[in-house]
């Protein structure tokens, strides 16, 4: 079982800066591709970036050039570090993975760390 455990979220002013972080555990874990995700009160839930095994990934438009996603496949886990934040960015961010199996990919996700800019 794959379990993905979020952290570094908080509160910040517009115009900072944090670091999220996701670590997997789990036997033999290797995912074709990990994510963060956010969903803010009265919205559904968004991409906000993808890491796709390869090394390319992917961004929302309203994130590009702010925001970057990593991963530390060594420690199973995935990073999201996000600068110059804005009111807009405030959300529950989720980490997600897609992990083969024998039945197909599986998909998993984080319980979810909330991240509030203020101005």
């Amino acid at each position: 079982q794959v379990q993905l455990v979020e952290s570094g979220g908080g509160l910040v002013q517009a115009g900072g800066s944090l670091r999220l972080s996701c670590a997997a555990s789990g036997s033999h874990f290797s995912p074709s591709a990990m994510a963060w995700y956010r969903q803010a009160p009265g919205k559904e839930r968004e991409l906000v970036a993808a890491s796709i095994s390869g090394g390319n990934s992917n961004y929302a438009d309203a994130v590009k050039g702010r925001f970057t996603i990593s991963r530390d496949n060594a420690k199973n886990t995935v990073y999201l570090q996000m600068n110059s934040l804005k009111p807009g960015d405030t959300a529950v961010y989720y980490c997600n993975a897609w992990v083969p199996s024998v039945v197909g990919p599986r998909e998993y996700w984080g319980q979810g760390t909330q991240v509030t800019v203020y101005s």
